[in-house]
């Protein structure tokens, strides 16, 4: 399902779907990147995982050191090349987020928000255990799912995507329960408090769960060597 993305909704496609997006959708998206923006500093190097075509990454150079993003999408990553030319510290690189090619505390901050722990269709524990392998000692990884408050808005923003043709047609009958499912085979899911809980199980981290905007839920963990266990 991860291909989904890569194949059919990338780069300019990709793009549209924000651009199509209702106001209370708009709203959400910006809380979430005022959320990340209250933990960068100007001096941090901060990685997104799943970049697409510069949405975050962009706004999140003007606040860093360094911005680098991953996507497994040749097109969007070609997209956000030119969008993000103007910034001398983007650095973009196509690479699997459970499995990158950095070094060991790499980053002062690991950026995986707008659903992406579920979008990518990665075995989820991996995904935050490399995440947490970048981070430095002290650093911190964020990662993002839909409030359950959320669902209609959410719901409303994925049948304005089918109407335009970037989804395939909602399966209604299938559709409940935080999954929406199209009848070209998507299927969008989130993650609970308590499925967070359990993938951070013995992390050697700090991990709080944070809600913003009444419609995300952030997984914040805090990198510490010496803790040794998980805290929420």
């Amino acid at each position: 399902m991860n291909q989904y993305y890569s194949d059919k909704l990338a780069a300019e496609r990709l793009r549209r779907c924000y651009e199509i997006a209702p106001p209370r959708v708009q709203q959400y998206l910006q809380a979430e990147i005022d959320h990340v923006f209250k933990h960068v500093t100007p001096n941090a190097s901060v990685l997104e995982l799943g970049c697409g075509y510069g949405r975050v990454l962009g706004p999140l150079a003007g606040c860093s050191r360094s911005a680098f993003g991953i996507d497994t999408s040749y097109a969007s990553l070609l997209l956000a090349r030119d969008t993000l030319a103007s910034s001398p510290n983007v650095f973009l690189a196509r690479m699997d987020a459970v499995a990158t090619a950095f070094r060991d505390d790499a980053f002062d901050i690991v950026v995986c928000i707008q659903n992406g722990i579920s979008a990518f269709h990665v075995d989820q524990r991996a995904l935050i255990e490399e995440a947490v392998r970048i981070t430095r000692p002290g650093g911190l990884a964020l990662f993002s799912t839909y409030a359950e408050q959320f669902w209609s808005h959410r719901l409303e923003w994925f049948e304005l995507q089918a109407r335009a043709g970037l989804l395939g047609e909602i399966d209604h009958d299938a559709t409940g329960g935080g999954v929406i499912v199209c009848k070209d085979g998507f299927r969008a899911t989130t993650v609970s408090p308590d499925e967070f809980k359990r993938l951070t199980q013995n992390l050697d981290a700090v991990v709080s769960l944070v809600e913003v905007d009444s419609s995300s839920l952030f997984c914040e963990i805090v990198i510490d060597s010496k803790a040794h266990r998980s805290h929420i």
